[in-house]
């Protein structure tokens, strides 16, 4: 509930601070007193833009403060969504400073216009004759039904349920989306594969097969070399081992007569020890040659179809191929497992699906159950507010897809009349009909759910002594569940209240200000006695005046 509204520096209020009390809260004032000012200040509150033109001094800044007691508006979960700190005394804040700029404040931490207005939706509900449309929109026809229906937990395991067959539904298409496309590319990556596969990449050192290639490619020449270094260190008389043979006689005649001969002699003795070990291996290589067209064919198409690859992909490494041959096959092996993959993910949908259908089924038998219920209480309650032959029919249908809140179409017929013929509410009720219809369906949902505060801006415009008695007696009723607001011109209504406050224009050296005031008992009976018979007060109008306060 609205505990109290500080307004300072805000149209031609200058500074206002009042405090108000649960029941119902009854605002008068003559026309043109202010009653919008102090609307429009609220307004704010709730999380409408600002203006500096809105600003009474523009060198000050404007501040609408208002205190709200939430303890019983289980709104923790919404103040943890919106990164608040909960308090049961919760207070919200406008500023706009002298340079335009707005700031909004919720328990002191600054917050934003969006975030304002979700909260402040749930804590006051100003209702004027522009509102009553809402009353012709589906979504709030399904509040008032859901709200006699009071499955709530239905609604929200439903509203979860659904956000999950959404979420499959949307997995399931990417899969199905991801399989369209890797099969255009499935072949081709299987036709790569294999030919990755055929070669045996992992068993290759290309190095090895390359020193292969030059040996068989060329035997004939290495034969012929190797034949020739043979020749020169083993030819008689003339190669280099005989030679050798001839300097290591003669040096070791002298090794004896000194250590740096025989130092020389040895190395000439291990010079030949290493040649003739030369010439062992040249033998060795001589004898291993031979010539294998076959084997150097298959080596070289080897080759070939390696260099292809390499040039086929782009790369320049075995190791390269690999990588590419195992992300080829992966994605091979992502198509072939698409299909179980997406035989799975149907089954889920399908068991979601199965659950939606159950919930939803739960969901409009318990609306149709209320039905009459509403139906019933709405024309008991319009024929009191003086529309003793308004007549309701409900249409609740069944749809086959699944909407946020059920599987349900609604439509609200609406008969003024006898002898005219049901139509949709928003063609068949006039704006006066549908300020009654709302009071009536906003004094229902009172039995049912935790309401915000209500404020009712002069909905009983137009409207006759009886039957404003009637709605005055329908607020007070509301009242007892709730925190009620009547700015009203009739004092049948303004009789009812349980607190009274007056909005009234001062003329202050020159400035006029708006301001408001609570009115003791005295107060009250004078302004319901000038409600009744205008600024002449007679003696008749203030016992008219004390019959309706008592």
């Amino acid at each position: 509930m609205l505990t109290s509204l500080y307004i300072k520096n805000y149209a031609l209020i200058d500074e206002l601070n009042v405090q108000f009390n649960n029941g119902l809260t009854i605002i008068t004032g003559e026309t043109g007193a202010g009653k919008s000012i102090l609307l429009g200040g609220l307004s704010l509150v709730l999380g409408k833009r600002a203006d500096l033109s809105q600003v009474k001094d523009k060198d000050e800044k404007c501040i609408i403060e208002a205190s709200f007691d939430i303890a019983n508006y289980n709104l923790k979960n919404l103040f943890v969504a919106l990164d608040l700190d909960y308090d049961v005394q919760t207070i919200i804040r406008r500023e706009i400073l002298p340079s335009g700029k707005s700031r909004a404040f919720i328990n002191d931490t600054p917050t934003t216009l969006d975030a304002l207005s979700d909260l402040s939706s749930h804590l006051i509900d100003i209702h004027s004759q522009h509102q009553t449309q809402q009353l012709v929109e589906n979504d709030y026809q399904f509040r008032v039904i859901d709200a006699l229906a009071d499955h709530k937990e239905n609604l929200e395991l439903y509203s979860k349920k659904l956000s999950d067959y959404k979420a499959l539904q949307k997995t399931l298409q990417a899969l199905m989306d991801s399989k369209a496309e890797l099969i255009k590319e499935y072949d081709y990556n299987l036709f790569l594969v294999n030919e990755l596969n055929e070669i045996k990449l992992e068993s290759i050192n290309l190095e090895d097969l390359e020193t292969q290639y030059e040996q068989l490619n060329n035997v004939e020449i290495i034969g012929e070399k190797l034949a020739n270094a043979k020749g020169v260190l083993s030819l008689e008389d003339q190669g280099v081992i005989d030679q050798l043979n001839v300097l290591k006689h003669e040096l070791n005649k002298i090794s004896g007569f000194g250590k740096s001969y025989q130092a020389i002699a040895e190395r000439i003795t291990s010079v030949h020890i290493e040649l003739d070990d030369l010439l062992l291996e040249l033998d060795d290589l001589e004898e291993s040659l031979s010539t294998d067209p076959q084997e150097l064919e298959r080596i070289n198409s080897q080759l070939q179809i390696i260099n292809n690859l390499f040039q086929k992909h782009s790369v320049s490494q075995i190791e390269d191929l690999i990588s590419i041959k195992n992300e080829l096959a992966s994605k091979v092996s992502d198509t072939e497992g698409l299909d179980e993959a997406i035989k799975e993910k149907e089954a889920e949908l399908s068991n979601v699906k199965e659950t939606l259908n159950k919930i939803a089924g739960q969901i409009t038998k318990k609306r149709q159950s209320v039905l009459p219920v509403l139906i019933k209480k709405l024309e008991s309650l319009l024929s009191d507010l003086g529309m003793p032959n308004a007549k309701f029919k409900i249409d609740l249908a069944e749809v086959d897809r699944f909407l946020p809140n059920g599987k349900d179409s609604l439509q609200f017929l609406f008969m003024a009349n006898k002898g005219s013929s049901y139509n949709e509410l928003k063609k068949s009720a006039s704006g006066g009909e549908l300020s009654r219809i709302m009071l009536a369906i906003k004094s229902i949902l009172s039995e049912y759910i935790q309401l915000p505060s209500i404020m009712f801006d002069e909905i009983d415009t137009g409207v006759s002594g009886e039957i404003s008695n009637k709605m005055g007696d329908i607020m007070k009723q509301m009242s007892g569940r709730m925190q009620v607001y009547a700015i009203t011109h009739l004092p049948q209504i303004a009789a009812k209240g349980n607190s009274h406050f007056k909005v009234y224009k001062t003329d202050n050296n020159d400035i006029t200000e708006t301001n408001l005031k609570r009115l003791t008992e005295e107060e009250r009976i004078v302004e319901i006695a000038q409600m009744l018979g205008g600024a002449d007060i007679t003696e008749s109008a203030m016992a008219h005046a004390k019959q309706l306060l008592n």
